[in-house]
């Protein structure tokens, strides 16, 4: 958990939700609500007074919507942490706003608590996979049949990576790709943290998002 305090804004055309979220926060330890934004305009606005660490934003906005807003957010102002909070858990949305630079994506059921966890966990670890996202990212990478290059990333990765990375996008087990790839588990196992090494992942999940946003796998 960090120790410095994190700077939060809010983006959401509803002010009756903004408050809820404000006050759910509001007691929270390393925590500071920096400002809040009723449209994307009034996001983009407030943006150039004063940067968050963590921007929870809506998708459905006037104005700009999260979707245009997420562009302009990932050329602008890279360093910012986006947890996507909305009411919409359609599959296609999330990997749509994950592959685009989200960190996180929650629904506005979510607990506050997972919130909070979700807030500390993109900010030391970068990306906070729960469930939702994780099903969902599954479910398209299950759907792709082949693996090209890394292009036009300088990363460079071997046959054997690449065969290993598709095997792992297919949630295949430890044993699984051993037979697959004709390597020993423990083999297996070193291949796998080198990938993240190189890559500068710290999980599986961010591994296969760092697959997702680089399009290795179509």
């Amino acid at each position: 958990m960090t120790a410095q305090q994190i700077k939060v804004a809010i983006a959401d055309d509803h002010k009756i939700f903004r408050d809820g979220i404000k006050m759910a926060l509001r007691d929270r330890d390393y925590l500071k609500i920096l400002w809040e934004a009723e449209d994307g305009k009034d996001l983009m606005h407030k943006l150039k007074l004063k940067v968050p660490d963590v921007l929870l934003m809506d998708i459905r906005m006037p104005e700009i919507d999260g979707v245009n807003a997420i562009g302009i957010l990932r050329k602008e102002y890279e360093e910012i942490k986006i947890i996507v909070l909305t009411m919409y858990d359609d599959q296609e949305m999330i990997t749509k706003m994950m592959e685009m630079g989200a960190n996180a994506y929650l629904t506005k059921t979510t607990d506050p608590e997972e919130i909070y966890q979700a807030i500390l966990t993109c900010m030391n670890d970068d990306f906070y996979f729960n469930d939702l996202v994780n099903k969902a990212v599954l479910l398209k990478l299950q759907h792709k049949k082949t693996v090209r290059q890394f292009y036009p990333n300088p990363i460079k990765f071997s046959e054997k990576e690449i065969k290993i990375l598709k095997c792992i996008a297919e949630d295949k087990t430890t044993e699984e790709i051993s037979k697959e790839v004709f390597l020993s588990p423990r083999t297996i196992e070193t291949i796998r943290q080198q990938m993240k090494q190189k890559v500068g992942a710290k999980t599986i999940a961010g591994l296969v998002m760092y697959a997702m946003r680089n399009k290795l796998l179509e």
